[in-house]
């Protein structure tokens, strides 16, 4: 009798030590912005790293235990998932592209990525698609292992390695020919050597492949397309057979249709693009990424006061809002790096600027992007989801630049940042 009382005691104990390890967490927003619309008088319960509930108070089940957060007259979010970044890069009035591909070491261009990753994280980018280490080969890959390590605090990544452009059309350029320098990416040219770049940039970490499909041939010329549609086309099919996917720079109408037609999944930039081009992405399912942050940042770093607006800026805004118009899917990404890290509120307030609802731009920075880099259980606030969270002030809906201050992040069940 008194070895059951002993046993009856010991399980009640590892019981109780068993309900204190699931720990949960119970946050209380004004109002729950869920990747599609805005729910009002939700709360939002974490249980180890994932939502285990998003709905009316009335309906929640939760342990006595349980932390409660009040996030008092703010919006809780889905965390923004940045579709266009290059952590290797600062912003071009500090230092010009160039010269950080050439002076700047792989060493030094990690350690400022370090710091980049944080200050997007706490600016509540809490997902990031890094468009390219733009001429420090694997640095990107390095820089996910030691996030995904806990080393140092950073988003999820998903990188591109060194991406891929056509033999002599990438920088930096302007050399004469006895001169070998270092360049911003693997130049490849013809159908073989194309595959074995993807299978090399695959092989060494790269989540997905860039392909540069239209440049500069000589320093000043305008954008002429690069790659054939036969090697856009082996680029893509080598890409898939190894379950990964392509993305392409491209800014000429007929970069972009050879793109398109190759089966890219995302088209950066597109400034060029017509009516004709922007049907053929919708056909396709083609997301595009306007970058429209860097393009505003490039003509101030040249003198614009941003009050006339320059002919990069009127040709964009007119591509843009015919992008609005034809119905194609816009995703949310800045070209973060050529600007400052952490400022990634500046494209979410272009895009509105330039014609967007506030509504639909959120849709692009979690739901849309989640969707279109095929990540499961992100960019919703819903049951079962990983537990990747921000909150904002105010009602970003109503007013986008509510973004810019983001006192609240949540990164895999872990609060990260709370200044309140």
């Amino acid at each position: 009798m008194k070895m059951s009382s002993i046993r009856l005691l010991y399980l009640l104990i590892i019981s109780s030590i068993g309900v204190q390890a699931t720990s949960q967490t119970l946050l209380k927003p004004a109002q729950v912005f869920d990747g599609e619309r805005m729910q009002q008088n939700w709360v939002v319960l974490i249980e180890e790293n994932h939502i285990a509930y998003a709905g009316p108070e009335r309906g929640l089940k939760r342990s006595k235990n349980t932390d409660v957060i009040i996030l008092e007259g703010m919006t809780l979010l889905p965390g923004l998932i940045e579709g266009h970044s290059h952590l290797l890069l600062h912003p071009y009035n500090e230092t010009p592209w160039n010269d950080q591909v050439l002076k700047e070491s792989p060493a030094e261009r990690a350690i400022r990525g370090a710091v980049h990753a944080e200050k997007s994280l706490m600016a509540g980018i809490t997902t990031m698609r890094d468009l390219g280490s733009e001429g420090a080969g694997y640095t990107d890959v390095a820089l996910k292992k030691t996030i995904e390590s806990g080393i140092i605090p950073g988003p999820r990544l998903l990188v591109a390695g060194p991406a891929i452009v056509a033999t002599g059309a990438y920088g930096p350029k302007g050399f004469h020919e006895g001169v070998t320098v270092p360049l911003g990416a693997e130049p490849a040219s013809g159908v073989p050597d194309v595959i074995s770049a993807v299978r090399k940039q695959l092989g060494g970490g790269a989540d997905f492949i860039k392909i540069y499909a239209d440049y500069r041939w000589t320093p000043g010329a305008p954008s002429e397309p690069t790659f054939l549609s036969e090697e856009l086309e082996a680029m893509v099919r080598a890409a898939r057979s190894a379950g990964k996917y392509a993305v392409a720079h491209a800014s000429t109408p007929e970069g972009m249709k050879r793109s398109i037609l190759a089966g890219v999944e995302t088209i950066e930039h597109g400034d060029g693009a017509t009516a004709e081009t922007y049907t053929l992405m919708k056909e396709n399912n083609t997301v595009l990424y306007p970058t429209l942050a860097a393009g505003d940042a490039i003509e101030r770093y040249s003198g614009w006061d941003g009050k006339l607006d320059t002919d990069r800026i009127v040709r964009k805004k007119e591509s843009f809002r015919l992008a609005l118009s034809s119905g194609v899917t816009i995703g949310f990404g800045g070209d973060v790096g050529v600007y400052p890290h952490g400022e990634n509120f500046r494209e979410l307030e272009l895009m509105v600027e330039y014609g967007m609802s506030p509504l639909a731009v959120l849709q692009a920075a979690t739901k849309i992007n989640a969707q279109t880099f095929h990540l499961e259980f992100l960019g919703q606030v819903r049951e079962g989801y990983l537990a990747d969270l921000i909150a904002v002030p105010g009602d970003p809906t109503t007013d986008i630049r509510a973004m810019r201050n983001v006192p609240f992040v949540m990164l895999n069940g872990e609060v990260v940042k709370k200044e309140f």
